[in-house]
């Protein structure tokens, strides 16, 4: 069984209001230094291990788990794990 983390943001220049949200609080709280916050979604999957894995979580993040028009993704396939 292999893991499979994928890193979803949003892709540059569009807007994040959960990340300017964030960032004005953090203000608000002292934190100044803060200069940007950009959020994104962290998932993790557990599949069988097969040859076309990549090709795979590309079709799920594609279909599925990120919208390609609004946002990037990466993800990363661990060796054997169990969940």
């Amino acid at each position: 069984m292999k893991k499979v983390t994928i890193r979803i943001m949003p892709k540059q220049g569009v807007l994040d209001p959960q990340g300017k949200a964030i960032q004005t609080s953090l203000s608000a709280l002292g934190f100044s230094e803060v200069e940007g916050v950009q959020t994104g979604k962290l998932v993790e999957l557990f599949l069988e291990d097969s040859e076309d894995i990549n090709k795979r979580v590309g079709e799920m993040c594609d279909k599925l788990l990120a919208n390609p028009v609004m946002e990037d993704y990466h993800f990363e396939v661990e060796g054997a794990v169990r969940p």
